[in-house]
């Protein structure tokens, strides 16, 4: 197909990144759009930006936390005390009136 019966192409910018892995690539924008400050790099996923001297650095990688770690984050030793206490109040007193069998 030939621009005759796709009609003609929108005139294009295009525009050099860089990222901290020091891979270079090229993205084609409209004439008319605002060209964004960062991209993320197409081969392994880092922010790139248009400066080749100074590219973004990688982001944090926050390891992985458990359920436990953010719970121990919100709590206090003596808070997780005092709602293990009243859940375990709560289960004997459903016991005793015969909610719960086991």
């Amino acid at each position: 197909m030939g621009e005759a019966e796709r009609g003609e192409s929108a005139p294009r910018q295009r525009v050099i990144f860089f990222c901290a892995h020091e891979h270079r690539f090229e993205v084609a924008f409209a004439a008319e759009a605002v060209v964004p400050e960062s991209w993320d790099c197409p081969r392994c996923g880092l922010p790139a930006s248009m400066d080749q001297e100074n590219p973004p650095p990688p982001p944090k990688i926050e390891p992985y936390k458990t359920h436990l770690a953010y719970v121990k984050e919100r709590r206090s030793d003596q808070e997780a005390s005092d709602i293990l206490d009243e859940a375990l109040k709560s289960l004997r007193d459903r016991r005793k009136r015969g909610e719960i069998i086991f």
